[in-house]
C-alpha cells in the first residue's frame, strides 16, 4: 500500500474553532454543517471551494484560517 502525502493541512481550521470557542458539534447542529465533511477534513481529504466558502462565512474568517499549504519536504 502506498501512503499518499497530503500537502493541504486543516490544522488552522481546528485552531480557528478553538479561538472562536466553537466545536464540531456546534457546526453540525447549530449551523447544519455536514458531519461527513468534518470527517473528510479530519482525515486530510480534499474539500471543495463551496465548502471553504461556507466555513469562512460561518467562522467569519479568511481561507488561511481554514487550511494551509505544507510543502512536500515538510511532511
Amino acid at each position: 500500500m502506498i501512503l499518499e502525502k497530503r500537502m493541504i493541512s486543516y490544522q488552522p481550521f481546528y485552531e480557528t474553532l478553538y479561538r472562536k470557542n466553537l466545536t464540531e458539534y456546534a457546526l453540525i447542529f447549530k449551523f447544519g454543517f455536514p458531519a461527513a465533511t468534518l470527517h473528510r477534513m479530519k482525515h486530510s481529504k480534499p474539500i471543495n471551494t463551496t465548502t471553504l466558502d461556507t466555513l469562512c462565512e460561518i467562522l467569519q474568517c479568511p481561507v488561511s484560517d481554514i487550511l494551509e499549504y505544507v510543502p512536500p519536504e515538510d511532511i
